[in-house]
């Protein structure tokens, strides 16, 4: 017995030689996105002040929104997209939840002006091929190709005052680089409304 277990391992290393196996890890998020998909990133430069990272392309399920009052907007857009992933779109197909919620800021031309808010799930990987199409009108599959953005992060339940004092701080630290656009900026949540501790949020300018 012995000696056919030794001639058994004779031959599959015979049947080896030469073969070069190459082991692929599976590609998982940062510890932030909870073991949710989440876009994939590679870390560029990092400061004590803000993050500049490379993302790869990524499709989403969006929704604009256009309103004074960033939460109430936020919230209806999120309630739209979670009917999407749960079901409402033409596929009738549940669709896993991903990370973060991000929503695209555009900023009204004056205080009392509204702004536009573009909320969006990222589509999970095994989707982003076909994702299923959206049944309400006002929701649509989008895509953002590969860039860079400046991030900045902070913890906590994050109100619009928290973003905007994020997104002043890191534009503070980016004062001798003109390389993103002022025009609008990304807010980003990565998770549960029911979780205590140790949330993440974050703000994004997008380098052009």
């Amino acid at each position: 017995m012995a000696k056919q277990l030794m001639l058994l391992i004779a031959a599959v290393l015979a049947v080896a030689k030469g073969t070069t196996i190459v082991r692929q890890e599976p590609i998982q998020g940062p510890a932030f996105c909870h073991g949710l998909d989440c876009p994939r990133f590679t870390v560029v430069s990092k400061t004590k002040d803000y993050e500049e990272r490379a993302y790869e392309a990524s499709k989403w399920t969006s929704t604009l929104v256009t309103g004074t009052d960033y939460r109430s907007s936020v919230s209806e857009g999120f309630m739209k997209l979670f009917k999407y992933i749960s079901g409402d779109n033409e596929s009738q197909m549940k669709v896993a939840m991903t990370a973060p919620v991000i929503t695209k800021v555009e900023p009204g031309q004056g205080p009392a002006c509204a702004s536009n808010f573009t909320v969006s799930f990222m589509v999970p990987f095994a989707d982003q091929e076909n994702p299923p199409k959206p049944s309400d009108p006002s929701v649509f599959l989008s895509e953002l190709p590969a860039l860079r953005a400046y991030t900045r992060s902070f913890d906590g339940f994050a109100s619009f005052d928290d973003y905007v004092t994020a997104a002043h701080a890191m534009a503070a630290a980016l004062s001798n680089r003109t390389g993103y656009t002022t025009e609008f900026y990304y807010t980003a949540g990565y998770d549960s409304p029911f979780k205590l501790l140790n949330r993440h949020n974050e703000v994004w300018f997008i380098e052009v």
